[in-house]
C-alpha cells in the first residue's frame, strides 16, 4: 500500500484539546544554510482535564540531535523519536522539555518551516510550517511567549529579525552575532517568524491614538530600498483606519514588514513581524500599475488587520479559518473602499467571487467556510474560506449596521482577547451585543454551495401594489461532498429598491432591506401610483446566484438608470450574458451572429454618462469573462464562448470605432505621471478602450496600441497595451515584447509580466508559446510567482487552456508531477485547474481524466495533490 492511500483525514469533529499546554518558548538558532541548529526549550503545564501523561511533539523532516527534561539529558529508552514525531512518556504535571535538531534552510523548496531564498534566511509557518523548525504543539490553540536568540554570521546575516521586541544583541567574537527577540504577547505557533541577511531598512512611525510612538520598518534587498514607500504609507493609512473605524491600536513598539522573492501566499501576519511576497510591497511607477499599488495598499491592510483578527484573537483550530481569514478580508475591503471608490470595489469584489468562488462552489472542492474535514490544511486557504467568508461577514453588518457592527466587534474583543476561539464564538458576540439571534446563521458555516434566490413579480394595478416572491434553494452536486446534504435555507439580506418605469427617478420610500430566512415568502410594496422597476440584491447584500427573468429591455434600462451602482454594472452583464450564450450556441451550431445592438446602445450612453467615473465606466463595457459565461452552460462549450465573446467585442468597437478612437485620445495624460485617484480611473478606461480598438485587427489601430507602448511613461500603461499586443495579430506584437524583455528582464517582479501576457493570450498558437515559454531560460519552479505568472495564468485562459486535442492538459500535468515532490502547495493550487473537468463535453472529459489519474497514480505524491485529484476523481 502506498503512502498516499494512508494519508490521515483529520476531521473537526474531533477536535480535543492537547494533553499539555505550553507557557513559554525558548528558541535559539545557530544559522547555517545547511546544517542549522534549533535549540528549544519549553516549559509545559498538563491539562488538568486531560488525564495523560504523556507529549506528543510533532516534527516534519528534523535530525534530533538530543533530547532533555528538566535538564536531564533522555537516554534512549525514555522516549520514541523519528524524523515527524516525538513522544515523552511520564512527564510530571510542570517541567521544561529542551530538544535540540538540525534542519537544511538550503533545500528546503517547499517553502515552508525555515528556508534560504536569494541568499537570506526566512520562515513561512502557517498552517503547520512550525513542526519544520521543531518538534512541537503544532496547533494554534496552543499560545506561549517567546524569546528567540538568533546567531548568525555577520557578513551574510548582517540584519536578524524575529516577533516582538529586540532586548539585546552581541558581537561573538567568531565573525559571528547575536540578536535577542522577545514578544511580550501570546502568540500560536504559525504566528513566529524569523528573517535573517543582506537587508536594508526603509523606515518610518507612526503615533497612535493614545499618543505612543511605533517605529514602522520595511526590509528589504538593498536593491529593492527605492520601491517601499508606498508600502509605508499604506501602512500608516491602515493604521489610522483601524483607530478610526473600530478603535483598535497596535500594541508593540516596532511594526516590521520584509519582502522576499520566494513565497508561497501573498504575505504572512506574524505578530509584529510581517513576511510579503515582494509583489505586495515594492512599487515605482515605471514598474508597478496602478492594480499593483491597490493591490499593495490591500495587503498591507489585511496582514496589519490581522494584528487584532487573527493575532489577538486567533482560532482554536484550522477549521476555523474563516473565523480571522474571512473577517479580516471584509475589513481590507471596507479599508479599500474609504480609501477609492465603495461602488467600484464592491464591484471588482464581486467579479472576483463569481470568477472563482461560485465555480469552487459547483466543483469537487465545494465546502462549507467552516470545513469538516481535510488531509492537507494548505488546501484550505480557498477562495470559499476568504471570499465568501467576507461575504458572510458582511451580512452580519448589512442587519446590524455600522454601529451594531461595531457593537458586537467590540464585544469579541472584550471577551477573547489573547484567546484560541471558535466561529460560533463570533456569531454570539455579534448576537448579544445587539440583543438578537443569529442561530440560523450557522448554516452558513456548516452548508457548501451558492444558493440560487428565484424571484418573481406581480403587479395589482388596481391596488397600487408590487409584489416579489422569492425562494432560495441549493442546486445538487455531484459526489458526497461534506455540507451538501440535507442543506436547509439561509438568512437572505436581500437589499432591493424601486425606480419609476419612465424617468428612472429612484422611489426612495422603498428602498430597504429584506430578510429572507425561509424557503420562500412574499413581500409587498404598497401605495404605487404605477409599476415600477424592481432593482433586487443591491449591492450584492447577500452572497447568491440571482435568477430573476427580466427582458433585454428591462435590463438595458437598469443599465442606463439604476442607482445603485453594483446594480446598473450587473444588468450591463447579465444583459451581455444573456446575448452572449446565445451567440455561443449559434456558433456551436454554425449559424450567423446576430449583432448585440441593445448592449451596443447601452454601451454608447455609458461612455458619455457624466454623472459616474471612467473607473465605473471601465467596468460596464468589460464583457463577462469567459470563465463566467462557462459556467452558465450545462455544458461548457470553450471555443463557441470565445467565438462569440470575439465577434460581440469586434461588433461593438466596428459600431463605436470614431466615438472610442476620440475618448481613447481624450484620456491619454496631459503631464507627466500621476497616481491620482481621477489619473488612475482615466487609466483604467483608456486602457478598456484600447481593447476595444485593437480587436477590429487592423493597421491603424494597432498603430495605437504600440505607440502607447512605445511612449508610455508608466507601467499601467505600458503593460496594458502589451498585453492586448500579446493577445493580437499586430506587426508590432514580437517587437514590443522583444523591448519589454531587454528593458526589465532583471527585474523579477516585472518579468513576471512578460511571462503572465503571453500566457493569457488567446490568439492561435498561444499554446506552444507557453509551452516555449515555459522552456525560456528566465523560468524556474523554484520561484512561485514565476510559476503563477505562466502555468497559473495559462492555466485559468479558458479558451487556450482546454484545446480540445489535450495538449493544455499534458503540459500542466507535466509540471503538477514535476513541482509537487518540492513544492506540494503551488502543485495543489495547479493540479485545481482540472477540477470543472466533469462540466465538459465527453472528450474533454476523458482527456482531463486522463492527467488525473495519470497524477494519481504517482507513487510518491505528495498528500496536498492526492486530497484534490482524489475529490475531483470522486465527483
Amino acid at each position: 500500500m502506498s503512502d498516499t492511500e494512508t494519508m490521515q483525514v483529520v476531521y473537526r469533529s474531533d477536535y480535543r484539546p492537547p494533553t499539555f499546554w505550553i507557557d513559554h518558548v525558548e528558541l535559539e538558532f545557530d544559522l547555517d544554510p545547511h546544517n542549522a541548529i534549533v535549540t528549544t526549550k519549553i516549559t509545559v503545564r498538563r491539562n488538568t482535564d486531560q488525564p495523560s501523561r504523556t507529549l506528543e511533539l510533532v516534527g516534519e523532516q528534523l535530525k534530533l540531535l538530543s533530547v532533555s527534561v528538566d535538564g536531564v539529558a533522555l537516554n534512549d529508552d525514555e522516549y520514541t523519536a523519528s524524523s515527524d514525531l516525538l513522544v515523552l512518556n511520564d512527564l510530571p504535571a510542570r517541567c521544561e522539555v529542551q530538544t535540540k535538531v538540525a534542519i537544511s534552510p538550503v533545500t528546503n523548496k517547499a517553502l515552508s518551516g525555515l528556508y534560504q531564498t536569494s541568499g537570506n534566511f526566512c520562515t513561512q509557518c502557517e498552517a503547520v510550517g512550525f513542526r519544520r523548525i521543531t518538534y512541537f504543539l503544532d496547533r494554534p490553540d496552543v499560545m506561549a511567549r517567546y524569546q528567540v536568540t538568533i546567531r548568525g554570521d555577520k557578513s551574510t546575516c548582517p540584519v536578524m529579525l524575529s516577533n516582538g521586541n529586540r532586548i539585546a544583541s552581541q558581537d561573538l567574537g567568531d565573525g559571528r552575532h547575536e540578536v535577542v527577540w522577545e514578544d511580550p504577547h501570546v502568540k500560536p505557533c504559525y504566528l513566529f517568524a524569523l528573517v535573517a541577511g543582506n537587508l536594508k531598512c526603509h523606515r518610518g512611525s507612526f503615533t497612535t491614538a493614545s499618543g505612543r510612538d511605533v517605529a514602522l520598518e520595511i526590509w528589504v534587498e538593498p536593491q529593492n530600498i527605492d520601491k517601499c514607500q508606498h508600502a509605508l504609507v499604506s501602512l500608516q493609512k491602515s493604521m489610522k483606519w483601524d483607530e478610526d473605524v473600530f478603535g483598535l491600536e497596535y500594541d508593540l513598539d516596532v511594526y516590521m514588514i520584509v519582502a522576499v522573492n520566494d513565497f508561497n501566499m501573498g504575505a504572512m501576519e506574524n505578530k509584529g513581524l510581517n513576511v510579503f511576497n515582494s509583489k505586495y510591497v515594492l512599487a515605482s511607477p515605471e514598474t508597478a500599475t496602478d492594480d499593483d499599488y491597490l493591490l499593495i495598499e490591500a495587503v498591507i491592510a489585511h496582514e496589519y488587520f490581522h494584528n487584532w483578527t487573527g493575532n489577538r484573537v486567533t482560532c482554536r483550530d484550522w477549521f476555523q479559518l474563516t473565523l480571522k481569514e474571512g473577517l479580516t478580508v471584509f475589513r481590507d475591503e471596507q479599508f479599500t473602499a474609504d480609501q477609492t471608490s465603495a461602488a467600484v470595489k464592491r464591484i471588482d469584489d464581486v467579479a472576483g467571487l463569481r470568477a472563482g468562488q461560485f465555480a469552487e462552489d459547483s466543483g469537487p472542492m465545494a465546502h462549507p467556510i467552516r470545513p469538516e474535514s481535510y488531509i492537507s490544511m494548505d488546501n484550505f486557504y480557498t477562495s470559499t474560506v476568504y471570499r465568501k467568508g467576507a461575504q458572510i461577514i458582511r451580512m452580519y453588518h448589512t442587519l446590524l449596521g455600522q454601529d451594531g457592527f461595531r457593537r458586537g466587534m467590540d464585544l469579541y474583543f472584550r471577551r477573547h482577547d489573547g484567546c484560541a476561539v471558535t466561529c460560533d464564538d463570533f456569531r454570539q458576540a455579534m448576537a448579544d451585543a445587539n440583543d438578537t439571534n443569529f442561530d440560523l446563521f450557522d448554516r452558513w458555516y456548516s452548508q457548501a454551495g451558492t444558493p440560487e434566490l428565484f424571484v418573481t413579480s406581480a403587479w395589482d394595478e388596481s391596488a397600487g401594489r408590487l409584489t416579489l416572491s422569492m425562494r432560495q434553494s441549493y442546486p445538487d452536486l455531484a459526489g458526497d461532498l461534506p455540507g451538501t446534504k440535507d442543506r436547509k435555507p439561509v438568512p437572505l439580506p436581500i437589499r432591493v429598491g424601486l425606480l419609476d418605469a419612465e424617468s428612472g427617478a429612484e422611489l426612495s420610500q422603498y428602498n430597504d432591506v429584506l430578510l429572507l430566512e425561509t424557503e420562500s415568502a412574499d413581500f409587498q410594496f404598497e401605495g404605487l401610483d404605477r409599476q415600477p422597476i424592481a432593482s433586487v440584491l443591491r449591492d450584492f447584500s447577500a452572497p447568491v446566484r440571482l435568477r430573476m427573468q427580466r427582458s433585454d429591455d428591462e435590463l438595458a434600462f437598469l443599465m442606463a438608470h439604476d442607482t445603485d451602482a453594483f446594480n446598473r454594472w450587473d444588468a450591463g452583464q447579465t444583459l451581455a450574458t444573456g446575448m452572449l450564450l446565445k451567440m455561443a450556441q449559434q456558433a456551436a451550431d454554425g449559424q450567423p451572429l446576430d449583432e448585440p445592438k441593445l448592449f451596443s446602445d447601452a454601451f454608447a450612453k455609458i461612455l458619455t454618462d457624466d454623472s459616474v467615473d471612467e473607473a465605473f465606466k471601465a467596468l460596464a463595457i468589460t464583457l463577462p469573462r469567459e470563465s463566467v459565461l462557462g459556467q452558465e452552460m450545462d455544458v461548457i462549450d470553450p471555443d463557441a464562448i470565445h467565438t462569440a465573446r470575439e465577434f460581440f467585442r469586434r461588433s461593438v468597437a466596428g459600431s463605436h470605432r470614431d466615438q472610442l478612437t476620440a475618448l481613447h485620445q481624450s484620456l491619454a495624460a496631459d503631464g507627466p505621471y500621476s497616481n491620482d485617484q481621477q489619473s488612475i480611473n482615466r487609466r483604467r478606461l483608456k486602457n478598456v478602450v484600447l481593447a476595444y480598438l485593437v480587436s477590429l485587427d487592423t493597421p491603424e489601430t494597432d498603430q495605437i496600441a504600440a505607440d502607447q507602448f512605445s511612449g508610455a511613461d508608466n507601467m499601467t500603461d505600458q503593460q496594458a497595451a502589451l498585453a492586448i499586443l500579446a493577445n493580437s495579430n499586430a506587426e508590432q506584437r514580437i517587437a514590443a515584447l522583444d523591448e519589454f524583455h531587454r528593458r526589465y528582464h532583471g527585474d523579477p517582479l516585472v518579468l513576471d509580466k512578460w511571462f503572465a501576457v503571453q500566457a493569457s493570450s488567446s490568439r492561435a498558437g498561444a499554446l506552444s508559446e507557453v509551452r516555449r515559454l515555459s522552456g525560456h531560460s528566465g523560468f524556474t519552479i523554484d520561484n512561485p510567482n514565476r510559476v503563477r505568472s505562466l502555468l497559473g495564468v495559462f492555466s485559468v485562459n479558458q479558451s487556450v487552456f482546454h484545446q480540445a486535442d489535450g495538449k493544455g492538459y499534458e503540459l500542466l500535468g507535466d509540471y503538477v508531477l514535476l513541482i509537487q515532490s518540492g513544492n506540494p502547495q503551488l502543485a495543489s493550487r495547479l493540479v485545481s485547474a482540472f477540477n470543472s473537468y466533469r462540466r465538459f463535453d465527453t472528450g474533454r472529459q476523458e482527456l482531463m481524466l486522463r492527467q488525473l489519474k495519470r497524477i494519481a497514480s504517482e507513487p510518491n505524491l505528495c498528500k496536498d495533490v492526492h486530497e484534490i485529484v482524489q475529490r475531483a476523481l470522486k465527483f
